[in-house]
C-alpha cells in the first residue's frame, strides 16, 4: 500500500486524523502551499510512528517518480518541472519534496499537487505523483453590456482560447472590469464570473462574464473648503468637464467621470494661478456616496496661499531677436497681476500648434533646437521676478521628406502640396500647413495625419520628415429612389475625387477604375415622369502639373415637362428644356498670402421654351441665351479636417455679368411693344386709327362715337412675343459674399466644440432699368438648400424652419441676405464615418427690389441636427428646425420643420 509524505490537515486533532489514514497525504493547491509549510513541522512529526515502511529523516536515493492523474503534458515534462531527478539524494519527508511542490504551484497550472510513497527497497525509494490540472478556457461570453463592447473587454483581459482559468485570472478580469466601468462613471458596477465545464472538450471550461454596471451616479453635491478669494461657484465653474446637478444646463452631464476629474482639479488650481495666487493648491479632496448613497458627493479642500505681481522680466541668451520684439509677443508688463497659465502660453502654447508665442517665433524661422524656459529669480514680498532664458541652438533644415501610407494616390499629387521641402529652413508653421493641406485634399483621413521627425541631428542641423497618411475612399455613389412630387424619383451619381485621366487607356489601371492622380470626375443622371437632367463634370487641381491652376469643365442638360400638382398629370407637348457648358480656370495667388485664389469662368446655357406657360415665365415659346463671365476672389485657411474644420476661415466673393447688349444692339426697350406693334403692321396685321391707336386684326369700331372698340385678346400686343424679344440674350449682373468662420470653444482636436458664424448676401441687377431684370438666375430663399428638379438656373439658399424655396416669390427675389450661427460637436471623426451633432440659430430674408431691402426684418428660426459623412455616400444629414415667424402671405409663425440632408456642402 501507498504511503504519503504529508498529510492534509483538515481541523486540529492531528491525532484523529493519523489514526483514520493509513498513508500520510497532502493535496495541495497553490493558494495553499505557504499555509502548509508552516505545518509541515508538526506534521513531519507524525511520521516518526513505526507503522511508515520509510525511516523518519532518512536519506533516500529517488528511484523513480510516477505522475498519476489527467494531464496534458508529458509525464517527464511535469517531473522536470517539479525539479526532482533521478538518481537525487533526498530526505523523507524533507526540503527536496517541499520545493518540489513549491516549484509546481507556482506555475499556476494545477489545482491539486500530492506525493505518495509507492515503495522503498534498502536506499531506494519510489514515488507517485498524484496531479490535477487546471481547466483550460473554451468559450467566454460577456452579458449586461453591448455586443460592440464585449470584444473588447475580452481583448483587454485576455480571456482567449485555451487560457488557463484558475483563481487568479477570474479575480483580476473581475477587478480591471468593475474599476473599467467606475472609471467611466458607473460607479455601483458589479460583474459576476461563473466557469461550467465544457462537456464536448476535455478538462475544459466556458466562461460566463455577467455585468451589472448599475446607472451612471450623477453628484449631487461640490462642496469647497477653504477659499476665500473666489466663491464655491466660480471654482466649480473652473471645472470643465465635472458639474453638479443642474437641471437647466444642457452640454454638460453631471456624470462622474474619473479621469476628467482629476483634469478639473488641476484646473482649479490654474484658476488661481490666472489671478496671481502661484501658491494655490488642493490640499485634500474626497469623493464619496451621499447619504442616500444615490449620487455623489465631491469634497474639495484648497490652500490659496497670497497673490503675486510680475515683477521685472529679463531675456537671457537672445541673440536672434530683440528684447524689445520678445517683450512685445510676451505681452506681460511688470506690475501686472501675476498669471502662471499666460506666462506659460505666451512662452509655448501647447494647445495652438500655430499660437504666437515665442517658442514659435523661434522654431518659424528654422531654430528647431532652441528652448525657452521662465525661472523665477527673486521674490520680494508679493513681487516675482523672471528670466526668460533661451538657449537659441543652430538653425536646423529639412533634410529628407518622405511620406508613406499613400497606397492608391501617386506620390506627387501629395509632395506638390508640401510646405516643407528639402534642404529648406526648418519652420513648425510649415509643417502646421502641410498637414491641413494634405487634410484638404480629401484623399486621407484627416485625423490621423502624423509628422514623424527621424534623423534628428544637432550636430549638422538636419532633421528629416516622415508624413504618415491613412488612407481612405475618396469616391461617392448616390444612388436613391423615391415618390415624390407625384410621381416616382430616381437618382444615380457618381463622384471619382481621386481620378486619373492619363491612365484611362491602361487596362491594369482599372482597380476598378483609374486612380491617384487627384482629378475629379462627376457624372449625376436624374429622372421622373416629368422631368430629366444629366450632368457632366471635370476638374484638374494642377493644370500642367506644374503650378497650383485649376482646370474645370462641365456639361448638362435637362428637360421638364409641365406639371400640375394637383392632378398630377403630365403634358409632354410642352416643355422646357436647358443646355449648359461651363470651362472654368482658378489660380492660387501668392499675394497677400497664399490662401487666396482668384478664379473665372465662362459659361453658357440655351433656355428652350416649348408652349411651357407656367407663370414662372413672361413667355411660353420661344428661347433665351445666358452666356455669362464670372470672376471670383476666395480666401480658405479652414483647418484641418474639411468635413470637420474647428478653426479658419472661407471668404468668398464672386461677380457673375453677362455682356450689356442694350448698349449696342440698337433696341429702345422702353418702347419695345409699340416696335413690336409696328412690325405687325408692317406685315400687313391690323392698323392704327386716325387717333393713332392700334386696331389689332378683327377688332370692332363703333360708328356712333367713332371711338375703337377692341377684343382685348385680339387688339393687345403679345406680352410674351415682346419679353421673348426683351429676353433673347439675358442681360443682368450678379455679387455674391460669403463669410463663414469656424471658432475651437473647448476641448481637443478631434472632441473640440466648434462655433461657426456664416453670413451671406447676394444681389441680382440690370444694366437697363427699361428691359428690366431676367427671370432666371434668382435667389429663392428657404428649406433644406437643396435644388430639387428646378432647372431654371436658381440658386436654392437654405434657411432651415421652414418650407423650401418658401421665403421668396415665386418667381424669385433678386436679393437676399442670411445669418447663421451653428455650435457643433463630433461623436466620431473616424474614416469610415464622421458623425456629428449640432445646433443652430438662423435668420434671413430675401426681396423684389433693392428699395425694398432691410438687414433688420428677417425670419427666424432655431433647431438642432446630426450629420453622418461616410465616404462612399457623402453628407447625410437630419435637421428639426422651429421657423419663429410667418411665411409671406400668412399670419402665424411656420413652426417645426423637417428637413433631410443628402450631398450638401460640409
Amino acid at each position: 500500500m501507498k504511503r504519503s509524505l504529508a498529510i492534509k490537515k483538515e481541523n486540529d486533532d492531528l491525532e484523529k486524523q493519523v489514526n483514520k489514514l493509513n498513508k500520510i497525504s497532502v493535496q495541495i493547491t497553490p493558494s495553499r502551499i505557504f499555509l502548509m509549510l508552516l505545518f509541515f513541522g508538526s506534521i513531519f512529526q507524525l511520521q516518526a510512528q513505526e507503522r511508515l515502511p520509510f525511516e523518519q529523516g532518512k536519506k533516500y536515493i529517488l528511484a523513480n517518480v510516477k505522475v498519476n492523474g489527467k494531464i496534458s503534458y508529458n509525464e517527464q515534462t511535469v517531473v522536470t518541472f517539479s525539479g526532482l531527478e533521478k538518481g537525487q539524494q533526498l530526505t523523507v519527508p524533507g526540503e527536496e519534496i517541499s520545493n518540489a511542490i513549491k516549484k509546481l504551484g507556482k506555475l499556476g497550472l494545477f489545482s491539486d499537487i500530492d506525493f505518495y510513497v509507492n515503495k522503498t527497497e534498502g536506499d531506494s525509494i519510489w514515488l507517485d505523483l498524484e496531479i490535477a490540472e487546471l481547466p483550460k478556457l473554451s468559450d467566454v461570453k460577456i452579458q449586461g453590456v453591448k455586443k460592440s463592447k464585449t470584444e473588447a473587454l475580452i481583448k483587454e483581459n485576455s480571456l482567449t482560447k485555451g487560457k488557463i482559468v484558475n483563481e487568479n485570472l477570474i479575480t483580476t478580469t473581475k477587478n480591471y472590469i468593475e474599476n473599467k466601468y467606475k472609471k467611466d462613471g458607473y460607479y455601483k458596477t458589479k460583474v459576476f464570473i461563473t466557469t461550467t465545464p465544457d462537456t464536448t472538450e476535455g478538462n475544459q471550461v466556458k466562461m460566463l462574464v455577467n455585468i451589472d454596471k448599475g446607472d451612471k451616479l450623477k453628484i449631487s453635491k461640490i462642496n469647497f473648503d477653504g477659499n476665500e478669494k473666489f466663491s464655491d461657484k466660480k471654482l466649480r465653474k473652473a471645472m470643465k468637464n465635472t458639474k453638479q446637478i443642474n437641471p437647466i444646463r444642457i452640454f454638460k452631464s453631471s456624470k462622474f467621470i474619473k479621469e476628467k476629474y482629476q483634469e478639473d482639479l488641476t484646473s482649479i488650481v490654474e484658476k488661481y494661478k490666472e489671478k496671481g495666487y502661484r501658491d494655490a493648491r488642493v490640499i485634500k479632496d474626497s469623493v464619496f456616496l451621499n447619504a442616500k448613497k444615490s449620487k455623489l458627493a465631491i469634497n474639495v479642500k484648497v490652500e490659496e496661499g497670497r497673490k503675486y505681481y510680475f515683477g521685472n522680466i529679463k531675456f537671457l541668451g537672445n541673440s536672434v531677436y530683440s528684447d524689445q520684439l520678445l517683450e512685445r509677443i510676451l505681452g506681460i508688463k511688470k506690475g501686472e497681476t501675476y498669471n502662471g497659465v499666460l506666462l506659460e502660453k505666451r512662452i509655448a502654447d501647447k494647445s495652438k500648434p500655430d499660437g504666437d508665442d515665442i517658442t514659435n517665433l523661434y522654431q518659424n524661422n528654422g531654430y528647431l533646437f532652441s528652448n525657452i524656459n521662465a525661472v523665477e529669480v527673486k521674490t520680494a514680498n508679493d513681487t516675482i521676478d523672471f528670466e526668460i532664458r533661451i538657449m537659441e541652438g543652430p538653425i536646423a533644415y529639412f533634410n529628407n521628406i518622405t511620406v508613406v501610407g499613400n497606397d492608391k494616390t501617386n506620390d506627387r499629387v501629395i509632395y506638390r502640396e508640401l510646405k516643407t521641402r528639402p534642404g529648406q529652413k526648418y519652420s513648425k508653421e510649415d509643417l502646421v500647413r502641410t498637414i491641413r493641406e494634405i487634410g484638404q485634399l480629401g484623399f486621407f483621413d484627416p485625423e490621423a495625419i502624423d509628422p514623424k521627425f527621424k534623423n534628428v541631428d544637432p550636430a549638422a542641423g538636419t532633421v528629416d520628415i516622415e508624413y504618415n497618411l491613412v488612407e481612405k475612399g475618396s469616391s461617392q455613389i448616390e444612388l436613391q429612389g423615391g415618390y415624390g412630387g407625384g410621381g416616382f424619383i430616381g437618382t444615380l451619381g457618381l463622384s471619382f475625387n481621386n481620378f486619373s485621366a492619363r491612365n484611362m487607356f491602361k487596362k491594369e489601371a482599372y482597380k476598378p477604375l483609374p486612380m491617384g492622380d487627384g482629378q475629379k470626375v462627376a457624372l449625376r443622371l436624374q429622372a421622373s415622369s416629368f422631368f430629366q437632367t444629366y450632368s457632366l463634370s471635370f476638374s484638374e487641381p494642377w493644370l500642367g502639373g506644374k503650378k497650383p491652376i485649376q482646370f474645370s469643365t462641365s456639361l448638362s442638360h435637362s428637360k421638364q415637362f409641365l406639371y400640375s400638382g394637383r392632378s398630377t398629370n403630365v403634358d409632354r407637348t410642352k416643355s422646357f428644356n436647358i443646355t449648359s457648358l461651363s470651362v472654368g480656370y482658378a489660380k492660387r495667388l501668392t499675394v497677400p498670402d497664399d490662401f487666396f485664389v482668384f478664379s473665372n469662368s465662362v459659361s453658357f446655357q440655351y433656355y428652350d421654351l416649348n408652349n411651357y406657360n407656367t407663370g414662372l415665365f413672361t413667355f411660353g415659346d420661344g428661347a433665351s441665351r445666358n452666356l455669362a463671365f464670372t470672376l471670383g476672389l476666395s480666401r480658405n485657411n479652414k483647418g484641418v479636417n474639411p468635413i470637420y474644420p474647428t478653426s479658419g476661415s472661407e471668404f468668398s466673393f464672386s461677380a457673375k455679368f453677362t455682356l450689356p447688349y442694350s448698349l449696342f444692339n440698337g433696341i429702345d426697350y422702353a418702347d419695345l411693344e409699340n416696335q413690336e406693334a409696328y412690325k405687325l403692321k408692317n406685315k400687313g396685321e391690323g392698323y392704327f386709327d386716325s387717333n393713332d391707336n392700334w386696331v389689332a386684326p378683327g377688332a370692332l369700331v363703333d360708328g356712333i362715337n367713332g371711338n375703337v372698340v377692341t377684343n382685348v385678346e385680339d387688339a393687345a400686343v403679345d406680352q410674351g412675343k415682346v419679353d421673348q424679344e426683351k429676353f433673347k440674350w439675358l442681360e443682368y449682373y450678379k455679387f455674391k459674399f460669403k463669410a463663414d468662420w469656424f471658432t475651437r470653444l473647448a476641448g481637443s482636436q478631434s472632441k473640440a466644440l466648434v462655433l461657426r458664424a456664416l453670413g451671406e448676401f447676394g444681389y441680382l441687377g440690370a444694366y437697363n432699368s427699361g428691359r428690366g431684370l431676367v427671370p432666371f438666375e434668382r435667389f429663392f430663399l428657404g428649406g433644406d438648400g437643396l435644388a430639387n428638379f428646378a432647372l431654371d438656373g436658381r440658386e436654392v439658399i437654405q434657411l432651415r424652419g421652414y418650407p423650401n424655396q418658401s421665403l421668396s416669390d415665386q418667381d424669385g427675389a433678386t436679393v437676399y441676405n442670411k445669418f447663421s450661427l451653428e455650435l457643433r460637436y463630433p461623436l466620431t471623426l473616424k474614416a469610415a464615418a464622421s458623425i456629428y451633432a449640432l445646433t443652430f440659430l438662423e435668420a434671413g430674408s430675401s426681396y423684389n427690389t433693392f428699395k425694398e431691402y432691410n438687414p433688420f426684418v428677417l425670419q427666424r428660426s432655431a433647431g438642432f441636427g446630426i450629420r453622418i459623412f461616410m465616404p462612399a455616400f457623402g453628407l447625410l444629414g437630419i435637421d428639426f428646425a422651429h421657423g419663429f415667424d410667418a411665411v409671406p402671405g400668412f399670419t402665424e409663425k411656420n413652426g417645426w420643420e423637417t428637413h433631410f440632408i443628402i450631398g450638401q456642402q460640409f
